[in-house]
């Protein structure tokens, strides 16, 4: 039997994907926000797809920050916009 592959749906183009194709953000405890690049980390999480266009989305309608229940900082923007490029340049 195959194992079930764990499903998960992005903030941006709210499709479901498998949750390793996509990019967790995550809000700490202490209310702050950072890229989780494990999938493991502590804290509530939302998920983008490694798509440019999904991103601007996901910022356009504050739909990231609805999901996380705060308001990201410009810098974990800036972060995560280079690891969407990354990831997406290397598909």
């Amino acid at each position: 039997m195959a194992k079930k592959v764990p499903m998960r749906m992005c903030v941006g183009c709210r499709t479901m994907k498998e949750k390793r194709s996509l990019v967790r953000v995550v809000r700490n405890a202490d209310g702050s926000a950072c890229i989780d690049l494990t999938g493991k980390m502590n804290g509530r999480g939302a998920y983008v797809c490694p798509d440019a266009e999904c991103l601007r989305k996901a910022v356009r309608s504050r739909a990231l920050d609805r999901a996380l229940e705060i308001s990201i900082s410009p810098e974990v923007m800036e972060s995560l916009a280079g690891e969407v490029e990354r990831r997406d340049g290397g598909q």
